[in-house]
């Protein structure tokens, strides 16, 4: 899918859009949403999501083509428009999200074999990190080779793992039914779920973790044969994956009730499959589970490794990270985001809580840098920047980046304050690395905002460490 010199065409850019989204989150879905919402909120939720992130998925199409210098996509929307530190934290920010989520994805990926090997148990038993780890540096060294064949397997990956998603919703399509969707709507008979505007909040996060991944072509802008390549891949991608997500979510809803989905172990899409046609529709999931994770595996050692290096590319991060390879591939970038999974990866075998925990976290250190790009998306629409001979084009994009912006904050406060305290204590050390990086051109570390905008997250990160330390907050 890419021509002789390396550049990613427009269908390896969609498969690495649909291939970092469509994770495990898809798989886990029934039992996820069950456990946080009924079927009317469920659908409310589904309806705020789809506008929200459309218009997500529209400022990157917009940003990509108006600002086509900015390579490196939600980083350098948010340092263009809000200056180094945000740009920085941005960077930052995505990296640590990346790379937890790759922690989860292994968990995951060696509980589902825990079905077919019970040696793996839920994917943190010592044998199962083990495995991870052997994984893990796999997958590191197919990537040293060149980010071009790791983007054409990724795209193998990709077309492997949308087979048995199909197969299930239709599958589910004739199986549904609708006494069993309609039964209890509101989830009366359910009032530890809470009321609908709490079911819909709490079911948010989970819709934004599933999600993570729309900005993936623009992430790679750099490498695209064609720059308007980049917002049709975000579009197309967006798409493909909303229809599935709904139809696996709604579908399963017609099938088992809301309680019965709720107790499901994961991957539940799994145990909705089975309840149909019996054994082999649990095999067909988890196989269908076990190629999706290792591909989506390899977009996020992807991702992580170039938000890294395009971040030092123009001295936002260390000199260190802009090191590449013969093969072109960032591999400083790519060591220490692979010595993070692995640190994170040991740590799960001490801490059976954190897999959830490091989902909920990975989403909330997305939430910064979506937000910066939607604020930068209204901003240029504001100034009129870039617009000068497009009346009409900037009305549009001030209300699409006005919607997207008022949806990043809602997400903001649907994650809590909980989860916005713990990632200012991820925040918080990155600073470290930043004043390196400044060190090294001779520039001041900070602006007079940025030394506020740090003492707030540095406050932010003591009230998190005590809260730990006191027990009032958790992971």
């Amino acid at each position: 899918m890419s021509d002789s010199s390396g550049k990613l065409k427009l269908g390896a850019l969609v498969a690495l859009v649909v291939g970092s989204m469509i994770g495990g989150g898809i798989f886990s879905l029934p039992q996820n949403m069950a456990a946080s919402a009924g079927v009317g909120a469920v659908l409310i939720g589904w309806a705020i999501t789809a506008v929200g992130m459309l218009t997500l998925a529209f400022v990157f199409q917009t940003l990509a083509n108006r600002k086509p210098d900015l390579d490196g996509g939600v980083y350098a929307y948010a340092k263009a428009g809000f200056g180094d530190y945000m740009g920085f934290s941005s960077a930052w920010g995505y990296w640590i999200s990346a790379w937890l989520g790759n922690v989860g994805y292994f968990v995951l990926l060696f509980s589902t074999l825990g079905y077919f090997f019970p040696i793996f148990g839920e994917g943190n038993t010592p044998a199962a990190i083990i495995g991870a780890s052997v994984l893990l540096w796999a997958v590191h060294f197919l990537v040293l080779r060149g980010i071009k064949e790791a983007a054409f397997i990724n795209l193998v990956t990709t077309v492997a793992k949308v087979v048995p998603l199909l197969l299930f919703a239709l599958i589910c399509l004739f199986a549904f039914k609708l006494d069993i969707f309609t039964a209890d709507i509101w989830a009366v008979g359910t009032p530890e779920l809470g009321s609908v505007m709490n079911q819909v909040r709490n079911m948010m996060l989970v819709t934004v973790w599933v999600f993570i991944g729309i900005e993936g072509a623009s992430i790679f802008s750099s490498r695209a044969e064609k720059r308007s390549d980049v917002g049709k891949a975000t579009v197309i991608g967006f798409v493909t994956v909303l229809l599935f997500l709904v139809l696996v979510n709604v579908l399963s809803l017609g099938i088992m009730t809301q309680p019965e989905l709720a107790k499901l172990q994961n991957p539940s899409m799994a145990a909705v499959l089975e309840h149909v046609v019996g054994h082999w529709g649990a095999v067909l999931i988890s196989v269908g589970l076990i190629i999706s994770l290792l591909g989506a595996l390899l977009s996020w050692v992807l991702l992580c490794a170039e938000i890294m290096f395009a971040a030092a590319k123009d001295h936002t991060m260390p000199e260190f990270l802009r090191r590449e390879n013969a093969n072109q591939v960032p591999a400083n970038a790519l060591w220490l985001t692979n010595a993070m999974v692995q640190i994170f990866l040991v740590i799960t075998l001490f801490s059976n809580s954190t897999y959830l925990s490091l989902i909920y976290l990975a989403t909330s250190m997305i939430l910064v840098p979506y937000l910066w790009s939607a604020a930068y998306a209204f901003l240029l629409a504001w100034r009129s920047e870039t617009y000068e001979q497009a009346l009409a084009e900037r009305k549009k994009d001030l209300i699409i980046g006005g919607i997207a912006l008022l949806y990043a904050v809602w997400l903001l406060y649907a994650g809590g304050v909980k989860y916005l305290l713990l990632s200012a204590l991820l925040y918080a050390p990155g600073a470290i690395l930043f004043a390196k990086a400044k060190r090294e051109v001779g520039q001041p570390v900070f602006t007079n905002v940025e030394k506020l905008i740090f003492a707030a997250v540095v406050i932010g990160a003591l009230v998190a460490a005590f809260g730990l330390y006191d027990g009032f907050l958790t992971l």
